[in-house]
């Protein structure tokens, strides 16, 4: 993508967040976050998403929990469900991806109150209580970047082919960033809420690993904790084919090194 091209699309991206965020401010009033934000992006989740907010916590590690939902192109009611329970849903005009939504919700959080940020899925496949096992060395300040990995603990995923796909990657990022990894496309992650400004994340759709890289290139504390991914509640997923999908995220994972590697600083980015 040429300068004129990334240009446009970061125009177009600030505006389509300040909608978003103009929506969120009428429809909720003032934002107002708690130390620790749970962030899930979402994307046609309405049999879902009740109760994956319902089973969010309410402290983390005795840390007050703002939970934060940003629909990625509202079509089916997932955000009036979320905002009915009494959350906060900034609801995207447009469909972008994961990636996009995500950055939205880390900015959101950043600029509202969170000190730190652990992610989770709408699609009922992870487990509330292993949020505050991910979180929690980087509220006590052992780590800077952790994230959940279903080969440590365990998957009731009976794709195989994603399985394998799994361990693929892993194998992949661990042997180009020097540093072991079991499982990059975890929906669990956590951080200290500044991180993602700290790095350049500018996928619409595979963030996860272009935040790995960027956070384990930059000298970031990185740790892996166990957690369990369940079987998804209801509906089908809105990944495209495993093939498709394997390329697209190989192609992720490579242009994230090869840029991180030209902009590896001296120090860690989180000192």
């Amino acid at each position: 993508m040429n300068a004129r091209a990334q240009r446009r699309r970061r125009e177009t991206d600030e505006l389509i967040d300040r909608v978003a965020l103009d929506d969120l401010v009428a429809a909720q009033g003032p934002i107002e976050i708690s130390p620790v934000a749970i962030v899930i992006a979402a994307y046609n989740e309405r049999d879902n998403i009740a109760e994956v907010v319902g089973s969010m916590p309410k402290e983390i590690c005795r840390q007050p929990v703002s939970l934060l939902v940003v629909v990625d192109g509202e079509d089916d009611g997932t955000g009036a469900v979320v905002r009915a329970a009494g959350h906060y849903a900034c609801i995207a005009p447009v469909n972008r991806g994961q990636g996009a939504a995500l950055r939205l919700g880390y900015r959101i959080a950043r600029e509202h109150g969170a000190r730190f940020i652990v992610t989770s899925d709408g699609d009922g496949q992870t487990d509330p209580d292993d949020l505050e096992v991910v979180l929690e060395p980087v509220i006590s300040d052992r780590a800077d970047f952790v994230n959940g990995s279903r080969r440590l603990g365990r998957t009731h995923g009976t794709d195989n082919v994603r399985n394998v796909g799994v361990v693929v990657f892993a194998a992949l990022i661990s042997l180009l960033t020097g540093t072991p990894v079991t499982d990059t496309a975890n929906p669990i992650r956590g951080f200290r809420a500044e991180l993602p400004a700290q790095l350049i994340l500018e996928e619409p759709q595979y963030q996860a690993s272009e935040l790995l890289i960027g956070a384990i290139m930059h000298g970031c504390r990185f740790e892996e904790r166990p957690v369990t991914m369940r079987a998804r509640r209801a509906g089908s997923s809105n990944k495209s084919g495993n093939l498709l999908y394997g390329v697209r995220y190989g192609r992720v994972v490579l242009h994230t090194w090869l840029r991180e590697r030209k902009r590896r600083p001296a120090q860690p980015v989180a000192a």
